[in-house]
Protein backbone atom coordinates (compact mmCIF):
# COMPACT_ATOMS: atom_id res chain seq x y z
CA UNK A 1 0.00 0.00 0.00
CA UNK A 2 1.17 3.79 -0.77
CA UNK A 3 2.09 5.19 2.53
CA UNK A 4 1.81 8.34 1.54
CA UNK A 5 -1.45 10.34 1.91
CA UNK A 6 -3.16 12.40 -1.05
CA UNK A 7 -5.64 15.70 -0.60
CA UNK A 8 -7.15 16.98 -3.70
CA UNK A 9 -8.53 20.28 -2.52
CA UNK A 10 -12.18 21.54 -3.86
CA UNK A 11 -12.72 22.14 -7.43
CA UNK A 12 -9.26 20.41 -8.25
CA UNK A 13 -8.56 16.99 -10.53
CA UNK A 14 -9.13 16.07 -13.56
CA UNK A 15 -11.92 16.98 -15.11
CA UNK A 16 -13.85 16.37 -18.32
CA UNK A 17 -17.52 16.33 -20.05
CA UNK A 18 -18.02 13.52 -22.47
CA UNK A 19 -21.74 14.26 -22.68
CA UNK A 20 -22.93 17.76 -22.94
CA UNK A 21 -24.32 19.15 -19.47
CA UNK A 22 -22.37 16.30 -17.70
CA UNK A 23 -18.76 16.86 -15.90
CA UNK A 24 -16.39 14.22 -14.02
CA UNK A 25 -14.06 15.61 -11.91
CA UNK A 26 -11.45 12.62 -10.92
CA UNK A 27 -10.11 12.31 -7.34
CA UNK A 28 -8.42 9.90 -6.05
CA UNK A 29 -6.91 7.43 -9.28
CA UNK A 30 -6.32 4.00 -8.56
CA UNK A 31 -2.45 4.35 -9.35
CA UNK A 32 -2.33 7.14 -5.77
CA UNK A 33 -4.32 4.25 -3.87
CA UNK A 34 -1.88 1.35 -5.08
CA UNK A 35 -5.14 0.14 -6.06
CA UNK A 36 -7.26 0.51 -2.96
CA UNK A 37 -9.43 3.01 -4.49
CA UNK A 38 -11.11 5.17 -6.93
CA UNK A 39 -12.82 7.96 -6.46
CA UNK A 40 -14.67 10.69 -8.48
CA UNK A 41 -17.50 13.25 -8.44
CA UNK A 42 -19.64 13.07 -11.44
CA UNK A 43 -22.49 16.18 -11.79
CA UNK A 44 -25.16 15.49 -14.50
CA UNK A 45 -28.48 16.73 -15.76
CA UNK A 46 -32.11 15.41 -14.72
CA UNK A 47 -32.61 12.40 -16.96
CA UNK A 48 -29.03 11.03 -16.71
CA UNK A 49 -28.94 7.15 -16.29
CA UNK A 50 -25.81 4.98 -16.02
CA UNK A 51 -26.39 1.64 -18.25
CA UNK A 52 -27.05 -1.69 -16.53
CA UNK A 53 -23.63 -2.90 -15.50
CA UNK A 54 -21.47 -4.63 -13.07
CA UNK A 55 -18.10 -5.16 -11.82
CA UNK A 56 -16.72 -8.32 -11.65
CA UNK A 57 -14.09 -7.03 -9.27
CA UNK A 58 -15.28 -3.88 -7.87
CA UNK A 59 -18.05 -3.10 -5.14
CA UNK A 60 -18.93 0.58 -5.98
CA UNK A 61 -20.30 2.97 -3.83
CA UNK A 62 -22.60 6.39 -4.88
CA UNK A 63 -22.72 9.04 -2.06
CA UNK A 64 -25.59 11.67 -3.22
CA UNK A 65 -24.34 15.40 -2.56
CA UNK A 66 -27.23 16.76 -4.60
CA UNK A 67 -30.32 16.23 -6.52
CA UNK A 68 -32.76 13.09 -6.45
CA UNK A 69 -31.63 9.55 -7.65
CA UNK A 70 -33.49 6.26 -8.15
CA UNK A 71 -31.19 3.21 -7.95
CA UNK A 72 -31.35 -0.60 -9.16
CA UNK A 73 -29.16 -3.09 -7.18
CA UNK A 74 -29.78 -6.29 -8.31
CA UNK A 75 -34.24 -5.87 -8.41
CA UNK A 76 -34.30 -3.90 -5.39
CA UNK A 77 -35.01 0.07 -6.33
CA UNK A 78 -34.51 2.73 -3.97
CA UNK A 79 -34.99 6.21 -4.03
CA UNK A 80 -33.30 9.30 -2.32
CA UNK A 81 -31.82 12.86 -2.35
CA UNK A 82 -28.65 14.12 -0.62
CA UNK A 83 -27.12 12.47 2.09
CA UNK A 84 -28.52 8.57 0.34
CA UNK A 85 -25.72 5.95 0.13
CA UNK A 86 -25.68 3.40 -2.29
CA UNK A 87 -23.62 0.36 -2.13
CA UNK A 88 -23.19 -1.96 -5.09
CA UNK A 89 -22.10 -5.27 -4.14
CA UNK A 90 -19.02 -6.64 -7.29
CA UNK A 91 -20.81 -8.93 -9.17
CA UNK A 92 -24.45 -7.35 -8.80
CA UNK A 93 -26.23 -5.83 -11.76
CA UNK A 94 -26.96 -2.54 -11.16
CA UNK A 95 -27.92 0.97 -12.95
CA UNK A 96 -29.26 4.58 -11.39
CA UNK A 97 -30.73 7.55 -13.08
CA UNK A 98 -31.12 11.40 -11.49
CA UNK A 99 -34.72 11.91 -11.39
CA UNK A 100 -34.95 15.13 -9.88
CA UNK A 101 -36.25 18.38 -11.69
CA UNK A 102 -33.03 19.97 -11.11
CA UNK A 103 -29.29 18.72 -11.88
CA UNK A 104 -27.60 15.75 -9.40
CA UNK A 105 -24.24 15.27 -7.98
CA UNK A 106 -22.68 12.26 -6.83
CA UNK A 107 -19.60 11.05 -5.40
CA UNK A 108 -18.70 7.34 -7.05
CA UNK A 109 -15.66 5.14 -4.95
CA UNK A 110 -15.12 1.89 -6.48
CA UNK A 111 -12.92 -0.73 -3.97
CA UNK A 112 -10.43 -2.46 -5.31
CA UNK A 113 -9.57 0.37 -7.71
CA UNK A 114 -9.92 -1.68 -10.90
CA UNK A 115 -13.11 -0.64 -12.49
CA UNK A 116 -12.41 2.69 -11.49
CA UNK A 117 -9.84 2.19 -14.18
CA UNK A 118 -12.60 2.41 -16.68
CA UNK A 119 -13.59 5.89 -15.81
CA UNK A 120 -9.56 7.10 -15.66
CA UNK A 121 -9.32 6.07 -19.04
CA UNK A 122 -11.87 7.69 -20.44
CA UNK A 123 -11.05 10.76 -19.00
CA UNK A 124 -7.80 10.34 -20.61
CA UNK A 125 -8.38 9.85 -24.20
CA UNK A 126 -11.72 11.42 -24.34
CA UNK A 127 -13.85 8.81 -25.79
CA UNK A 128 -16.61 7.30 -24.37
CA UNK A 129 -18.74 4.04 -24.95
CA UNK A 130 -19.91 5.16 -28.26
CA UNK A 131 -17.16 6.71 -29.78
CA UNK A 132 -15.38 2.89 -29.43
CA UNK A 133 -15.93 0.00 -31.99
CA UNK A 134 -16.62 -3.24 -30.77
CA UNK A 135 -13.47 -4.86 -30.34
CA UNK A 136 -12.15 -1.51 -28.80
CA UNK A 137 -15.18 -1.28 -26.10
CA UNK A 138 -15.27 -5.15 -25.38
CA UNK A 139 -11.68 -5.33 -24.63
CA UNK A 140 -11.79 -2.05 -22.58
CA UNK A 141 -14.42 -3.53 -20.18
CA UNK A 142 -12.61 -6.86 -19.80
CA UNK A 143 -9.52 -5.30 -18.91
CA UNK A 144 -11.66 -3.28 -15.98
CA UNK A 145 -14.02 -6.27 -14.89
CA UNK A 146 -16.86 -4.31 -16.36
CA UNK A 147 -20.49 -6.27 -17.93
CA UNK A 148 -22.83 -3.95 -19.79
CA UNK A 149 -26.04 -5.62 -19.23
CA UNK A 150 -27.96 -3.41 -21.44
CA UNK A 151 -29.93 0.02 -21.37
CA UNK A 152 -31.13 1.31 -17.85
CA UNK A 153 -34.47 -0.67 -16.99
CA UNK A 154 -35.17 2.80 -15.08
Amino acid sequence: MNNRGVVIAPGQGPASSLTPGRSTMLKLLGEATAGSIMLFEETMPAGTKSTFHLHHDSDEVGYVLSGEFTFMIGGEVTAGGAGTCAFMPRGVPHTWKCVGPEAGRVVFLYTPAKAGGLIEEQQRTGRGFSAMSKADLAELLQRHGWALLGPSPL
